[in-house]
């Protein structure tokens, strides 16, 4: 487990920079099969997905309390490409990044940290069961 939060702290810490599996299994000491299902199994999903989640949460902070263009943002949170970025951020927050910030500006701030509000809304990922040789039961 302790191996596992030394690759998710680091991704909590470089989100910005160009991270890779690779990388990222060195730094938890293991092999890169190992490590995708290890933190998927412990963190509910994978490397990339919580990266991913990860810079789109601060971007979305930085789209309600900054006047930063959205291809500064998407570029300041590590995305390489603007419509990557939008389509990402879509997919996790449900309306387009320029939406986003329409329907926040002048909002006063939330009651709830975003934090709490990111953990609580977010895609939930669900395992199947599995039977005692490993496979999954169930449809």
């Amino acid at each position: 487990m302790e191996h596992l939060r030394r690759a998710k702290d680091e991704m909590d810490r470089r989100y910005a920079e160009p991270l890779d599996v690779p990388a990222l299994a060195r730094t938890a000491l293991c092999s890169e099969a190992h490590f995708i299902r290890a933190f998927k199994r412990t963190y509910g999903e994978t490397p990339h997905s919580y990266l991913q989640r990860r810079r789109i949460e601060r971007a979305a902070m930085l789209l309600r309390e900054t006047d930063r263009t959205v291809t500064q943002i998407a570029l300041d949170v590590g995305f390489t490409s603007i419509s990557w970025f939008t389509t990402a951020f879509k997919d996790v927050m449900g309306e387009t990044p320029t939406a986003y910030r329409d329907r926040l500006r002048g909002a006063p701030p939330p009651m709830v940290p975003g934090c709490f509000t990111m953990m609580w809304t977010r895609r939930a990922v669900f395992r199947k069961p599995e039977d005692g040789s490993g496979r999954t039961v169930g449809p």
